[in-house]
């Protein structure tokens, strides 16, 4: 007896876009110099200790990185950073990306992005295979709040903005 079959990717993927989600943009540095790319697959784990889970396709340049520097950070878009969101979701060499952005270093050594609604770095800690990607634990190393703007937020393969606390108005995707 065989179980039920697996939907098509597409198919999946146009569930998963009736689900908002934040914008996110993970760095980290190595010895290759800096690395990072967009998120939108994180949820905090536990508040004791402080802890984060992200998942990354194993094939990105951005995960050897981090699992050779042990560490990562998590840079919270705000809604004016589209542009940001965009640029880390391409396929860029590294020096590429972070070519003039406005950042400064954390503990750790990762580039975190100014202009954020805040940004964490994280101790990985746990890394399990899942698919074709990678489920990273994190440990909080340190955390920063930004400014007190509105998140940048995704929905139906686009950009949603906040309006305010109960009002979210959604934007065409570019072309």
């Amino acid at each position: 007896m065989s179980g039920p079959t697996s939907p098509p990717a597409a198919a999946f993927r146009a569930l998963m876009a009736r689900w908002a989600t934040g914008v996110a943009v993970v760095t980290t540095h190595g010895a290759a110099g800096d690395a990072g790319l967009t998120v939108n697959a994180l949820f905090s784990v536990s508040l004791t200790p402080p802890s984060l889970q992200i998942s990354l396709t194993q094939d990105a340049d951005t995960t050897p990185v981090i699992k050779a520097s042990g560490s990562f950070a998590v840079n919270f878009l705000a809604a004016d950073q589209r542009e940001v969101s965009d640029r880390f979701a391409q396929t860029l060499p590294s020096a590429q990306k972070f070519r003039d952005l406005p950042l400064h270093r954390g503990a750790t050594g990762a580039p975190l992005l100014d202009g954020t609604l805040g940004a964490a770095e994280f101790r990985g800690v746990w890394w399990t295979p899942s698919y074709d990607h990678v489920l990273i634990l994190g440990e909080v190393v340190r955390e920063e709040l930004g400014g007190p703007g509105l998140p940048l937020l995704f929905f139906r393969s686009g950009y949603a903005e906040a309006e305010g606390p109960d009002r979210l108005r959604l934007v065409p995707p570019k072309g």
